[in-house]
């Protein structure tokens, strides 16, 4: 087993245990984070995810375009969709809902991970889709979104693996290290 694959189950068990309710805090966290009227992606939050709905109402709420991903095929970069309060959903593939709206281009992304560092270095599910998206939209805000256990001490890091300007936990943000 790689170091990478042991190391997404390891925090797949930490996570298994963890109340999504938690994600309500970060929303204190998020809303100064994003520049007023920007386009903020997000993500429906997955079963053992943090729940990160309560900061897209208050995303909503404070006039910000509020994206959810779209997973294309394999290989491919996500593509947006705008989401507001009440929009229609689609399931989609690994499970996932997106809105049934127009598409919306991304200036701050809200990622899931499965663990993070201090350094901002996430892991993810392994299908590289996050990957993909940040280093097609350079200049594009990320913020990682997590509970506090999901902190390890390092992220294991490839040439491909996008590190993300800061994480947002329940207990406060974390931004990428200088050094």
């Amino acid at each position: 087993m790689s170091d990478k694959a042991h190391l997404r189950a390891t925090l797949l068990a930490r996570r298994a245990g963890a109340d999504p309710a938690l994600g309500a805090r970060l929303t204190v966290h998020i809303l100064p984070l994003c520049p007023a009227g920007a386009a903020v992606a997000g993500f429906w939050p997955m079963e053992g995810e943090i729940d990160i709905r309560p900061a897209l109402r208050a995303l909503h709420g404070a006039g910000h375009a509020v994206l959810l991903p779209e997973t294309l095929a394999r290989g491919e970069a996500l593509r947006f969709r705008r989401w507001w309060p009440g929009v229609a959903m689609v399931r989609e593939r690994f499970g996932t809902l997106r809105p049934d709206a127009p598409a919306g281009e991304p200036e701050v992304l809200l990622v899931p991970l499965l663990g993070f560092d201090g350094r901002c270095h996430r892991i993810g599910y392994g299908g590289g889709y996050y990957d993909r998206t940040i280093a097609a939209r350079p200049g594009v805000g990320t913020i990682g979104c997590a509970y506090a256990l999901q902190e390890v001490e390092a992220v294991p890091v490839l040439g491909h693996d996008a590190s993300l300007d800061a994480v947002v936990t329940e207990l406060g943000v974390i931004y990428r290290s200088r050094t």
